[in-house]
């Protein structure tokens, strides 16, 4: 389904950052950047851009293909995996920075995935999450078509307990994200980090 969404010459999701993402990660300290569910690439280009180690991980070889010449035509690089979420194992204590942007998966996935998300970063590393809410279904404005793919605060915090959230909150915004994100949306958003030892 997402090869042939992807296939076509346009960017369907665009080529700038989410808004978010591009707020959230100013005060940031540069290092290696994982990128979930990352597609034709504009998020995680836009973090090479700004001084990022980036892999940009999906299970689309079309989208991430888009990814490659996106970087190409930027002027910057970056590594990209072609693999499924469901199977794909982040590494643990190896990221500064997780970016999950509208990476919406079954909750049994996503639990385990979000466990890994903890484990995977640093001690001081930041993961940065926009997704949409259940709410999303009467906005129909973008997003998966059954709310067990959605996201809402309460499981987030508890899905990434071992993180200090700097914000975790469900609001409405628009959403200008290309042909697929369109309009006024529902959304939670997450920046978290998890916390430094004591002793360093």
């Amino acid at each position: 389904m997402w090869d042939e969404r992807y296939a076509e010459d346009d960017y369907v999701y665009g080529t700038e950052p989410n808004d978010f993402l591009r707020a959230a990660v100013a005060n940031v300290p540069r290092g290696r950047a994982l990128c979930l569910a990352e597609g034709e690439g504009r998020n995680a280009v836009f973090l090479a851009q700004q001084g990022f180690d980036v892999l940009a991980v999906d299970s689309s070889a079309v989208g991430l293909q888009k990814a490659q010449r996106l970087a190409e035509d930027r002027g910057v690089q970056i590594e990209t995996l072609v693999a499924d979420l469901a199977d794909y194992a982040i590494e643990p204590d190896s990221w500064d920075l997780i970016v999950s942007i509208f990476c919406h998966l079954p909750p049994d996935v996503r639990r385990r995935l979000h466990a890994e998300v903890v484990a995977g970063l640093r001690p001081g590393g930041v993961f940065i999450l926009e997704a949409y809410t259940p709410a999303q279904l009467e906005w129909g404005t973008g997003g998966p078509p059954t709310a067990e793919l959605m996201m809402t605060r309460e499981a987030l915090t508890e899905e990434l307990e071992g993180l200090e959230f700097e914000e975790a909150v469900e609001r409405e915004r628009d959403v200008i994200e290309g042909r697929f994100h369109t309009g006024r949306g529902a959304v939670v958003q997450v920046l978290a980090h998890k916390p430094r030892n004591d002793w360093g």
